[in-house]
Parts: structure tokens; sequence; C-alpha cells
């Protein structure tokens, strides 16, 4: 399982949330089943349905970006 917090952190040079989906995206592919979204995302273009959009760009992985 990916946690949400863990990407971040571990990637400091993901400044931005388009940034941040293809990251989730990568995780996917990487091989993770699930992602837990234990924190909102602190960059100032975090849209309101944040979690959906990433949710989206971990199901469908590579293909999404």
């Amino acid at each position: 399982m990916a946690k949400l917090s863990d990407l971040i952190i571990s990637n400091p040079e993901v400044t931005t949330f388009p940034q941040l989906e293809i990251l989730v995206a990568h995780a996917a592919e990487a091989g993770h089943m699930f992602i837990e979204m234990d924190l909102k995302p602190d960059y100032r273009d975090t849209p309101r349905k944040w979690e959906w959009i990433l949710e989206t760009a971990f199901t469908k992985g590579t293909t999404y970006d």
C-alpha cells in the first residue's frame, strides 16, 4: 500500500499538484495495489476534488499522464 504522505516526503522535488498526479500514477505502475489518502497535499494548485483526481491517476497508472 502506498501512503500519499510517504510519496510526498520521499519526493521533495515534487512541488505542484500535476507533478504529484504523475508520481501517484507511477506508484501504481510500481506494483502498489492501494493508495491511502492520509493527508491533503499542501500545494498552491491543489484542486477541491484532489482525492478523486489522485484516485483516478492511481487507477489508470501511467496511461493517465
